[in-house]
This record gives C-alpha cells, sequence and structure tokens, in this order.
C-alpha cells in the first residue's frame, strides 16, 4: 500500500510543489484546504490524483477526520500568530488526536534556533509553536533551508543586476544556506515518507557568500560584479528596530519592509556547517551557476 502524507497549505506556492514531488515519489497525497480557497487550485490539485479534504481550519473535530489515517501532516501554512501559532496548534492537535506519527511544520527558513528572540518576527512566531511541538506526543521534524534561492531575483542588496553589485553585512565570506523552492519540495516529499528523520535537518541547495555571489555573477553573466559593504550586522539590527517600532501597521502584515530586512539580517548571523543533503540520494540540487544564469536570462 502506499503511504498516505497529508499537505496543509496545498495551494500555495511552496505547498502545491510539495504535493507534486510526494506524487512524483510515489505518496498517495491528501490535501487539506479550506472552504474559501482558490477554486481552480482546488480543481488543479483534483486533478492531479490528490485527495483533497475541505475543513473548518478552526475545528478541531473536522481537522482530526481529515488527519485520520496518515504517516504525516506537513504544513505549509503561512501568516501571522493566529496562523503560525493557533491554527498550526489546532492542527497539531489533531495530528496527535488521529494518532498520526509524524509532523513537519511550516518552518522552511534560515534555523531560527540560533536567532536570537525578537530578532525576526516570523521566527518568533515558528520559535512559539515549536514550544507547543516539542511537548506534544508525536515525532516531530523541521526543515531548515536557509533562504528561498528566489530571494536573490527580488532586487534586494544581496545580487543587484543593475548595479552590478553583491551586498553584504560585517563579513563578506559568510556562507549563506540557499536553496530553491522545488529542492525544498523535493526534500521535504522525502522526508515525509521516511519514518526515522531527527529533529532538525539541515539543506541548501548551494552556500555561498557575498564574495562567492559576485564571482559566480561575473563568471555567469560574463560582466564585473563588486561587493557593496552595507555595514554591520549591529547597524542592521539597529535599523529594523527602527523600521519596526516606525510602521507599527507591519504587525498585521506577514512581509513588511523591516520583516524582508530581519530575513537578511538572519541569513548572515547563522552559518550551517554539517548539511543533510545527502540523506536521500536520488535527489539533485541546484547549482547557483544554474540559479544565476536563470536569473540573467530572465533580465534580458
Amino acid at each position: 500500500m502506499k503511504t498516505t502524507i497529508l499537505v496543509a497549505g496545498a495551494t500555495g506556492n511552496l505547498g502545491g510543489r510539495i504535493v507534486k514531488a510526494l506524487l512524483e515519489q510515489g505518496a498517495n497525497v491528501r490535501a487539506l484546504v479550506r472552504h474559501n480557497s482558490d477554486e481552480s487550485k482546488v480543481e488543479h490539485l483534483k486533478q492531479s490524483r490528490v485527495d483533497v479534504v475541505t475543513a473548518d481550519m478552526n475545528n478541531l473535530e473536522e481537522l482530526t477526520k481529515a488527519c485520520e489515517g496518515v504517516a504525516c501532516v506537513v504544513s505549509v501554512l503561512q501568516g501571522l500568530h493566529d496562523v503560525i501559532v493557533d491554527t498550526q496548534t489546532l492542527l497539531l492537535n489533531a495530528a496527535v488526536a488521529a494518532g498520526v506519527p509524524r509532523f513537519i511544520p511550516s518552518d522552511f527558513s534560515t534555523d531560527f534556533t540560533q536567532i536570537a528572540p525578537g530578532e525576526n518576527r516570523n521566527f518568533d512566531l515558528r520559535r512559539e509553536f515549536k514550544e507547543r511541538l516539542d511537548q506534544a506526543l508525536i515525532a516531530a521534524t523541521s526543515i531548515m533551508n536557509g533562504a528561498f534561492a528566489e530571494i536573490l531575483a527580488y532586487g534586494t542588496p544581496l545580487l543587484n543586476l543593475k548595479d552590478k553589485t553583491a551586498g553584504y553585512w560585517e563579513n563578506p565570506d559568510l556562507k549563506m544556506d540557499f536553496t530553491t523552492m522545488d529542492d525544498t519540495a523535493a526534500f521535504t516529499a522525502a522526508a515525509a515518507l521516511d519514518a526515522s528523520t531527527p529533529r532538525i535537518l539541515h539543506i541548501a541547495s548551494f552556500q555561498l557568500s557575498a564574495n562567492g555571489i559576485a564571482e559566480t555573477a561575473t563568471e555567469v553573466l560574463q560582466q564585473p560584479f563588486k561587493l557593496a559593504p552595507m555595514g554591520t550586522l549591529a547597524d542592521l539590527s539597529a535599523h529594523n528596530q527602527r523600521e519596526r517600532a516606525a510602521h507599527p501597521e507591519g504587525e498585521q502584515e506577514v512581509f513588511p519592509r523591516w520583516q524582508q530586512s530581519q530575513y537578511i539580517q538572519s541569513m548572515f548571523s547563522v552559518q550551517i556547517d554539517t548539511l543533510d543533503n545527502d540523506r536521500y540520494p536520488d535527489l539533485t540540487w541546484t547549482s547557483a551557476l544554474e540559479m544565476i544564469k536563470q536569473l540573467g536570462q530572465r533580465g534580458r
């Protein structure tokens, strides 16, 4: 019999990729969707041989029924406290009540356990949920993929294709973790089907410093890129705190500008020495050369 995996957040960008990867790896997929989910996305799931279950995300009984008979719950929910903490807690409680053996939370990010509380609002939410998850009677695995490699296309100081610069804070040689969404999805699917995963798994399509970004961009795009020093991490932290205080309306937004800057601060604050990429040898990983080449082709 095929293993059944439940995915909450299956209509989202990463969630949809995880569903696709699970199907490719031979799993039965059950997608948990809200009553007001995009009908076209729900129909696409159904056409992809996915068992779609619609439930009230605030109803423990409905969530418990949706979790019955699955080997792992994968949460790809995104939002603020009401989603990351409150809704995920209900989903967690439902998984425990249904006897689900394993839970993968929506922690896809830099390893926030190595970030001081208060430095990243969204990481603080994940830290709060982690405390609840660690007390629950269920095995859990967080997948820490660093930054999604697609951030290099967003026009951040990390890679400025217009100015031909690679920005950095404090240390141009610190290697940051970048993982494409497709690579993250493929690894998550493999982990969901693996009954013996540890509490945390670290992955990266590639690890690259600001120096490495500049050198790779110069090589691939055949134009000289130079480093752009942006200040110290203390400078960036102080800037983020000022911006957050000056724009309290951002507390109601998932990705206000100051939150985006907090993510960049986190990328320069953590360095992972040992990755778990080799845990599933059949997976392939996107290289920095491939990623930056794609970005250059988009910019033409």
